[in-house]
């Protein structure tokens, strides 16, 4: 499929040649996501903090409400308070648990790329839904932690009842582009240079705050806060021990699995950073229902 063809798409798209049916549970976590009333007030003294263990590392994550286990996983740059939004108006009916993942805010740092390893990420989320005395949860995962939540779903299928993903192609079809399409190579040299040694030196507390709050002094205040906790090393080694290296083949990632479990997936066609065109063939990876609801000018 051409990604023009999503170009009209700000509804949900019936994208699987099997046809899609719209599973409820995704249906309403797409409109969470998608509606601006989901979070008029501020939650943080409304959320339980609450710490999982992984082999020693301390994982922390706020949660609130009762319910089905949802657990949310942020980006690069970000922390548990991103999803407070989807988590205000999904936790009415739901258990809503925003991660801070390992390097961020209240999360431990371990030191080392290899601490960073995408299996060893994997189980940090297993060890949230365990945690919580859950055999699974719904996973919903952006930017980075889109990356985590395909891994986990494949990796954890048991571990996964449904899959909501934004802006994070499925990591083949990025792969793909990556090492065939010379804009995406082009667009990537940001992860290239984040893979150097001392990338980490460049990037500050204020300017991640600044960068995310989009002039709002408040928020701009809680996220310097989180990104002084945090350790700018640890955000770099998610690139060092994850993202392809040069020279680039379509081949990358060839071992993950096929998604067992229903996807409902966001994409911003104006993401510079990952091109629509990793979205084509996605469905190829997927055994069961794949919703996608694509957004202009995002």
């Amino acid at each position: 499929m051409n990604a023009a063809m999503y170009s009209n798409a700000n509804k949900i798209k019936r994208a699987n040649s099997r046809g899609v049916t719209g599973a409820v549970t995704l249906f309403f976590i797409a409109l969470s996501i998608l509606s601006p009333l989901a979070a008029a007030q501020d939650i943080r003294d409304e959320v339980v903090h609450s710490y999982a263990e992984n082999n020693g590392t301390k994982i922390h994550y706020a949660k609130m409400g009762s319910g089905p286990l949802i657990v949310f996983i942020h980006g690069f740059p970000d922390f548990w308070y991103s999803w407070r939004h989807q988590m205000q108006g999904l936790s009415s009916d739901y258990t809503v648990a925003a991660m801070d993942t390992r390097g961020y805010n209240l999360s431990d740092q371990p030191s080392g790329v290899e601490n960073y390893d995408m299996q060893i990420l994997i189980e940090d989320v297993a060890s949230v839904i365990r945690n919580e005395g859950q055999e699974s949860a719904i996973i919903v995962g952006h930017d980075w932690g889109g990356g985590i939540a395909w891994s986990f779903a494949a990796w954890r299928p048991e571990m996964t009842s449904h899959l909501v993903i934004m802006n994070l192609p499925h990591l083949k079809g990025f792969a793909r582009e990556l090492a065939k399409m010379e804009q995406q190579h082009k667009n990537s040299t940001y992860a290239r240079n984040f893979q150097r040694p001392n990338s980490h030196e460049s990037i500050s507390a204020q300017g991640l705050a600044m960068a995310l709050s989009r002039g709002d002094e408040v928020l701009q205040q809680i996220y310097l806060e989180a990104f002084e906790r945090s350790s700018a090393d640890a955000m770099m080694n998610y690139y060092r021990a994850n993202f392809p290296r040069e020279p680039y083949t379509s081949g990358a990632f060839v071992d993950l699995p096929r998604i067992q479990m229903p996807v409902l997936q966001f994409h911003g066609m104006n993401d510079t950073a990952l091109l629509p065109d990793s979205l084509n063939d996605t469905w190829d990876e997927l055994d069961q229902d794949w919703t996608l609801v694509t957004v202009p000018g995002a």
